[in-house]
């Protein structure tokens, strides 16, 4: 069944990624976030980074820059997800590999920041805030200044005295079920997100966006099962022709080229039934 606009809370990455390409809202979140001021901030939304066929992809929720060139990446969280602190490290690599490209000389790198905000706790510790900066093992007295600034906002926290009332506010509000994040939570950044999520959900363009989207994912999600499906049955095909001995590399490059699994099921069968190699293929 297909989700409704209407039904989605700040936690979903198409509603986050709308709320954030509002340069105040973006704004807002960031100095909360951050616990500093910051001027203005640009905002490139749903930005892909993709360097060659053959690299894994980066999809970013939200890719920001403010007045000092200082770049920010903000990604929502809402499952637990095994490795999230080496997938931070390669966010943060991506974003320089992209400036690099562009010419930009390594002193001339700006700071930048990845920040998930997640709606479970990362690291057990019941924290809302979890900062990570390059440090030396030997002495505190020397700092890398490499620029790089890794973060985890955890909706689940408690240490609320160790954190700005405007971010557990908002934290509270990103972990709301739908129907309590319609409520007054007593900050007026909130409010002013709120505003942005029911605007949103009354964009009839912003609804096309959305079914749009729903609809590639599908496409997408059926194209993995099909290939998903396609590399099974060609694993299973080579496992039974294997107990006729070591295969040919013209046969294993035929039977990995197949794509029509109906075929490759087919060539199972026989497999099954022949006798020898050289029986199979003459029967292919």
């Amino acid at each position: 069944m297909n989700t409704l606009l209407k039904n989605l809370t700040i936690k979903n990455n198409f509603m986050f990624a709308a709320v954030m390409s509002d340069e105040e809202n973006c704004k807002g979140f960031l100095e909360r976030a951050l616990s500093m001021k910051i001027d203005r901030v640009e905002i490139n939304t749903e930005k892909n980074i993709v360097y060659h066929p053959e690299y894994k992809g980066v999809r970013l929720d939200v890719y920001a820059k403010d007045e000092n060139n200082t770049r920010y990446n903000i990604e929502m969280q809402v499952l637990k997800q095994s490795a999230l602190g080496r997938r931070s490290r390669y966010y943060q690599s991506q974003m320089d590999m992209e400036l690099l490209a562009k010419g930009c000389e390594y002193a001339e790198l700006p700071d930048s920041y990845v920040i998930f905000l997640c709606d479970f706790d990362p690291f057990g510790e019941r924290k809302y805030r979890y900062t990570f900066r390059t440090a030396c093992e030997e002495t505190k007295k020397v700092s890398l200044k490499d620029g790089r600034c890794i973060m985890f906002l955890n909706t689940c926290g408690e240490d609320e005295q160790d954190v700005p009332k405007e971010l557990v506010s908002f934290l509270r509000f990103v972990h709301a079920d739908l129907k309590e994040s319609q409520t007054d939570f007593q900050d007026d950044y909130v409010r002013q997100v709120q505003k942005s999520v029911t605007h949103i959900k009354g964009s009839r363009e912003m609804e096309e966006r959305f079914m749009l989207l729903e609809l590639l994912m599908q496409d997408e999600r059926r194209e993995g099962r099909k290939a998903g499906e396609l590399e099974g049955a060609q694993e299973m095909l080579q496992m039974a022709l294997n107990r006729f001995g070591e295969l040919s590399e013209n046969l294993l490059k035929t039977l990995h080229q197949q794509q029509d699994i109906e075929v490759i099921r087919k060539w199972m069968e026989t497999a099954l039934q022949a006798e020898s190699l050289d029986d199979f293929i003459s029967k292919m």
